[in-house]
């Protein structure tokens, strides 16, 4: 009798610990989902989601040595259209992408192709040619595409080589060759891709 006590004892007290860990565990889960899903937007400008958009809103985002890095844009598609040089002029300031202007965030002082760009967040925009890109990083980040983009708020430009890659249908900036105090940022969109590089504090 004793023994059968014991074993059911034994039996009730395990049940009540995995209870108590899977709660705790899920708590956890719960706290890191919450976390992912604010992580993205931090300082940065909300783009509008009140409804389905043809052009995505997406981010992109990349932790360099202890420097966040995060890029907010609207995911335009190719669809059959000729884009640079037609949709997208070449000479032209571009808001980078759809709807809301790009916004770029460092956490840090950063170089970006060897040039200083203070922490902050910057609209992105950039003037394709046919033979490389202009980068620029604006001081006002919340704004509608490129109508009121302000060259006197520029806080950095910098000139990158394009480069011809596989066509992508919906543009995408992703990162690439990230260590401890280097990375590189890729847009990609319709077959031309555009590099430029990001350096922190070791």
């Amino acid at each position: 009798m004793l023994y059968r006590f014991a074993s059911l004892f034994t039996l009730f007290a395990v049940v009540l610990l995995s209870a108590c860990t899977s709660e705790a565990q899920n708590g956890m889960d719960d706290s890191a989902d919450a976390a992912m899903q604010e992580a993205p937007h931090g300082d940065m400008p909300q783009r509008g989601n009140d409804e389905a958009r043809p052009s995505p809103n997406a981010y992109a985002g990349q932790t360099i040595g202890t420097t966040n890095v995060m890029i907010s844009y609207g995911r335009p598609a190719v669809r059959g259209r000729e884009i640079y040089g037609t949709l997208v002029p070449y000479g032209e300031v571009w808001r980078t992408g759809a709807n809301e202007a790009t916004v770029f965030h460092v956490s840090d002082d950063v170089q970006i192709e060897g040039q200083s760009l203070p922490a902050g967040t910057y609209g992105l925009f950039t003037i394709p040619t046919e033979d490389g890109w202009t980068i620029i990083f604006n001081n006002v980040a919340e704004q509608w595409g490129a109508f009121n983009y302000d060259a006197s708020q520029d806080a950095l430009r910098v000139d990158v080589m394009s480069e011809e890659a596989p066509v992508v249908e919906q543009m995408a900036f992703w990162f690439d060759d990230v260590d401890a105090t280097s990375g590189t940022v890729v847009l990609s969109w319709a077959g031309v891709q555009v590099p430029f590089t990001i350096e922190v504090d070791g």
